[in-house]
């Protein structure tokens, strides 16, 4: 036993009354099979996809079997999840005729990736045959593929958060060298939150933190202007990600959508040409926004996209990049065909 004084500073008992297990630097566990249940639900209810055949939406979950849960150990998080699922949909044709049907997912678990999912589309056995089961099978099998990578990805960045505690001096655990090589070596100040022009409450001071920054590139088969009009659009920007937004498309607006997930404000904007913003996702640091440039460029029949993210809060990167790819690119090029 070591001496009182010469222990593992992450593991500060003596320094705190709550004899907290501060950092989770002990094996913790957090059991989110109850959280899991109800996004599962709420994701696979919001899939509905139409075709010259009709259209089809799912109406209920009828079997939702398994469990997940979030560890940590030595400020590693290690997710477990298994799942296995059946919705039924009901399938209107454009002679207006009703038919129903199932979706069923056996193997969602942390073992696959979520284009390696198993997931198999039926018609209920006293229903005749249509082609809205072959719309099924082509749209909605992949529809219902992306609500499955949106849990994942939601189950990983938000609902993680909180589980990798502070250190006794307030820092994060040490990061792996091939990520400690990505964070930018100097300290960033956090920028104030956004207010419009008329309000007079006073900034907060904010801390410091590591950051980081990264660049994409897509290319969408349609005009500079569509595509700038889909990202400050307020309709089509509540269109692509399914939900509720507030769009404030002027130099200084402010924005908010995914369920207030994300949020900001419009810094410049060129028609047609390039959006900057202050962009935040709701679980980093409280008034921490990282600057986000968008430049479009013509390329004839279609428009490359060049962004570029400065000051994620370190060890946000990766989730960063993939919400931007899963609920802005690729779900535009989705919802708009581009």
């Amino acid at each position: 036993m070591a001496k009182w004084g010469e222990g593992d500073p992450r593991w500060i008992v003596e320094e705190r009354a709550d004899a907290t297990n501060v950092n989770n630097w002990h094996w913790t566990e957090r059991d989110v099979s109850g959280w899991s249940s109800e996004r599962l639900r709420q994701l696979l209810l919001a899939v509905q996809v139409e075709g010259p055949e009709g259209v089809c939406q799912l109406t209920d979950v009828s079997k939702l079997d398994g469990e997940a849960s979030i560890n940590n150990r030595k400020g590693k998080l290690i997710f477990f999840y298994e799942w296995q699922l059946r919705a039924n949909w009901l399938g209107t044709s454009s002679s207006g005729l009703k038919y129903r049907g199932t979706v069923d997912v056996s193997n969602l678990s942390d073992e696959n990736d979520t284009d390696d999912l198993d997931i198999s589309v039926s018609l209920c056995k006293d229903q005749p045959s249509t082609p809205l089961l072959d719309l099924m099978r082509r749209s909605g099998v992949q529809e219902v593929r992306r609500a499955l990578g949106d849990y994942i990805y939601q189950l990983k960045s938000e609902f993680s958060q909180g589980m990798i505690l502070p250190t006794t001096d307030g820092s994060k655990p040490p990061l792996s060298e091939t990520r400690r090589n990505k964070i930018q070596t100097s300290k960033t100040q956090i920028s104030p939150a956004p207010r419009s022009p008329s309000s007079s409450t006073p900034c907060p001071t904010g801390v410091r933190i590591s950051t980081c920054s990264f660049s994409l590139k897509e290319t969408f088969q349609t005009s500079p202007g569509e595509v700038y009009r889909t990202f400050i659009n307020q309709e089509f920007v509540q269109v692509f990600t399914r939900s509720v937004a507030t769009v404030d498309a002027r130099c200084g607006g402010c924005f908010q959508m995914l369920d207030g997930n994300v949020s900001g404000v419009f810094t410049q904007l060129v028609p047609d040409q390039r959006i900057e913003m202050r962009w935040r996702f709701r679980t980093w640091p409280s008034e921490h926004y990282a600057n986000i440039r968008l430049e479009l460029e013509d390329r004839g029949d279609e428009t490359e996209l060049r962004m570029e993210c400065i000051g994620v809060p370190a060890g946000e990167e990766d989730s960063t990049r993939e919400g931007w790819n899963r609920f802005y690119f690729q779900a535009i090029k989705q919802t708009f065909g581009y």
